[in-house]
């Protein structure tokens, strides 16, 4: 598994580093995977190096299923460490099919204590009193279930979620065909190690438990960033949250040239102001400045 990093950036301070913010397109960072997955994303610092915050909490980063915190968040991280953020990332939830690249796999309730531990960490090397959590897929739902069952709430501030799979994918359908085939032994995707897929699919007992008794927690401020154009959420409206505390944005609502689905989010330029404006100002009154984004590419 790769370790555990930190970031900090004073924007314009002296003796401060900048980070370039990365720029690829989707293929780019398909053929960089295996080359980042044991590397921290730019602006990301390893735990117990000094971070001095410019922002009451520092930021935890959270990547989705088959994914790493290197791969996800080349653009992201560097955004916030230059905008004066103490910001985070970890690799969480490996099984047998990880092979030191891809993460996000385990069950997820095993993947919110490692979270859990990780905040931990978190405040114990800032001093802050809270976190900021932001996450996408599996990541942006994820730290739900840290928050509601593991005693997050009074250690989280805001979880941001892009494109979260918060009541979980029909995979366009697809479930009503896999369902009868994954109770054949050796056909699931929890007898060949992804579990979290399983727990991620549409009306299964891990989202029934999680959203059972409301999708909000008193006390944090929820935030998603959908996409119409999701292929993996679907519908996509399954990212959705009610309840107090809770904002739901539709990009295509603010940007009708934003054509980003699931994967491109993360590198969204329009996503990524909505993340800026989350974490700092928290406008309700916020519009991003809208550009063309196209599906794959985005950034």
């Amino acid at each position: 598994m790769s370790s555990d990093g930190d970031s900090h950036h004073l924007d314009g301070c002296r003796g401060c580093d900048h980070y370039a913010t990365a720029n690829w397109n989707h293929l780019d960072r398909v053929g960089y995977r295996n080359h980042l997955s044991d590397l921290n994303a730019p602006g990301l610092r390893q735990l117990g190096l000094s971070c001095l915050r410019r922002h009451p909490y520092p930021v935890v980063l959270v990547h989705g299923t088959v994914a790493n915190q290197a791969l996800s968040w080349q653009a992201l991280s560097p955004m916030l460490a230059n905008a004066g953020y103490c910001v985070y990332g970890f690799n969480y939830g490996a099984t047998s099919l990880t092979f030191g690249h891809v993460f996000g796999l385990a069950p997820i309730a095993q993947s919110a204590a490692q979270l859990s531990s990780f905040v931990s960490r978190v405040l114990a090397a800032t001093g802050a009193p809270k976190v900021d959590l932001v996450g996408h897929s599996q990541g942006g739902m994820m730290p739900r279930y840290y928050v509601k069952y593991l005693a997050g709430a009074s250690k989280v501030n805001m979880l941001v979620g892009l494109a979260p799979s918060n009541y979980g994918t029909t995979i366009d359908g697809l479930t009503s065909l896999y369902a009868p085939l994954s109770s054949i032994p050796g056909l699931s995707f929890s007898y060949l190690g992804a579990p979290s897929i399983d727990e991620q699919l549409q009306g299964s007992s891990f989202l029934a438990a999680l959203n059972r008794g409301g999708d909000t927690v008193p006390g944090v401020r929820y935030v998603v960033i959908e996409t119409r154009y999701d292929e993996v959420v679907t519908p996509y409206t399954n990212a959705f949250l009610t309840g107090p505390g809770a904002q739901n944005i539709l990009l295509q609502n603010q940007c009708s040239s934003d054509f980003t689905e699931h994967i491109g989010i993360i590198y969204d330029p329009v996503a990524l102001q909505d993340v800026m404006n989350a974490l700092g100002a928290d406008s309700p009154m916020f519009h991003p400045t809208c550009s063309l984004v196209l599906p794959l590419i985005s950034g």
